[in-house]
């Protein structure tokens, strides 16, 4: 079992913005939103060409910061998140993509019955540093 994923302490990776910054490039955060329920699916990161690809595929297209490439969400795995529009904040230093997802899945990780999790966000904190599967 893979603690980070699965476990249930708290191991935030506070770091993750530096690491980022280090490799020097140049995005923005992007918030990937379900459009029809409003929820949360996950956090990721955009360049130009991230930008530019989402739009030209109608389809979520992020920047990989741990691997520095260009990610179609669901190449591999086929849980493709169809685009519904782009948002930009006020600041315009964030995006948000509300999309569809065409499977039922979105996380990479899997749930107990070994299909794709709908959210990346699957397990609830509290304030002791302990999480939950809700």
């Amino acid at each position: 079992m893979n603690d980070l994923e699965e476990g249930l302490s708290l191991q935030l990776d506070y770091g993750k913005l530096a690491k980022v910054a280090a490799t020097g490039a140049e995005v923005v955060p992007v918030v990937l939103q379900h459009a029809d329920t409003g929820e949360v699916l996950f956090i990721g990161y955009a360049n130009e060409l991230a930008v530019r690809e989402t739009f030209a595929r109608n389809s979520a297209v992020l920047w990989s910061t741990s691997r520095n490439e260009l990610w179609h969400k669901g190449a591999t795995s086929g849980d493709t998140l169809d685009l519904v529009d782009v948002r930009v904040n006020c600041e315009q230093n964030s995006l948000l993509y509300r999309v569809r997802p065409r499977t039922g899945g979105v996380c990479h990780t899997k749930d107990g019955e070994g299909a794709a999790r709908t959210t990346c966000y699957y397990r609830v904190a509290d304030e002791a540093g302990a999480l939950r599967f809700p």
